[in-house]
């Protein structure tokens, strides 16, 4: 009776022999589902190729060449590399991009948090959040054309309420002092509620009870901010940083639109710089360099953030 159970076939579909055996019909419907997926995401990767892979080896070759548009390219090995290394116009926007960095993340951050947390523990109006992102939806050479005419020494309505506060006029993108932390401003201001959106989303996620059993121990609302809030909101908070970190690398439209890189180049940022050197001087080929060093320290900088920072990790369990 054994041996006759045992050489009885396998229903279609069932296990035979230890492994599932697959039926005409099923591997007909599998080949269907393949060729349905590649055709909707043919769209998706003939994009990346063109728009994204193609540039980026395109612009990694020019790196290593003399390339003025007007002549073929030329290479010429690591010689932009060592003309970079020897740039001092390249290493003063370096840092003043840093400079930038740090002001848009240190305070832009902050305010996001803070706000995030002001609307999780007052309001949950979906118009209140919808108000308060609307700054991140406004094109950005639109954002700094209306914040340098309200911050104009001459008719800004920012400059005249300072004027009628302290007496004084201030250049804000006029002083050297002054030009980055005015432009650091505008990018706070635009990118607050997106960032605060982002927090608010993740406080959401950390249940009440840990609040509760907070104040049973009789933690302050400070102390339940930084003991509990700040912690279990690592991994948005890290994801908000870093997001930060690389769109302030990249500013270039608000100083374009503002200052162009001036006075005497105290906010020209890297990008500006890159700009000037493509477009201005039609030297593609140092400008090309300069932004794969740029791409290589985003590329660091970001992996060093998300290694120190333990992105992966949650306080949450």
């Amino acid at each position: 009776m054994a041996q006759i159970v045992k050489d009885q076939p396998a229903a279609p579909g069932r296990w035979a022999g230890g492994r599932p055996q697959r039926t005409p019909a099923a591997a007909t419907r599998r080949r269907s589902d393949a060729k349905l997926a590649w055709l909707l995401i043919t769209p998706a990767v003939i994009g990346f190729l063109v728009f994204f892979a193609y540039p980026t080896v395109r612009g990694l070759y020019f790196s290593f060449t003399d390339f003025h548009i007007l002549t073929p390219a030329r290479w010429v090995g690591l010689a932009n590399f060592r003309e970079l290394f020897a740039d001092s116009v390249f290493w003063h926007s370096l840092w003043v991009t840093v400079y930038f960095v740090l002001l848009s993340v240190i305070l832009g951050v902050l305010f996001s948090l803070i706000t995030a947390v002001v609307l999780h523990r007052l309001t949950a109006s979906t118009v209140i959040r919808g108000l308060i992102i609307l700054p991140f939806l406004i094109s950005g050479v639109v954002a700094a054309l209306v914040w340098q005419w309200m911050l104009d020494p001459q008719l800004g309505i920012v400059s005249e309420l300072i004027e009628k506060v302290t007496g004084q006029h201030l250049l804000f993108f006029g002083d050297s002092h002054w030009a980055v932390p005015s432009l650091a401003a505008i990018s706070i201001w635009k990118s607050m509620g997106y960032n605060a959106v982002l927090i608010f989303a993740g406080l959401q996620t950390i249940p009440p009870t840990v609040y509760e059993a907070g104040r049973l121990d009789g933690a302050s609302e400070i102390q339940m901010f930084r003991r509990l809030t700040v912690p279990l909101l690592r991994p948005i908070l890290v994801m908000v940083v870093i997001l930060t970190v690389i769109g302030s690398f990249q500013v270039f439209d608000i100083v374009q639109v503002t200052t162009e890189g001036g006075p005497a180049n105290a906010s020209n940022v890297l990008q500006q710089y890159i700009y000037e050197k493509a477009f201005g001087e039609l030297d593609f080929g140092y400008a090309s360099t300069m932004s794969l060093a740029l791409f290589v320290m985003l590329i660091a900088i970001t992996f060093t953030q998300m290694r120190l920072a333990r992105a992966n990790e949650s306080d949450l369990s």
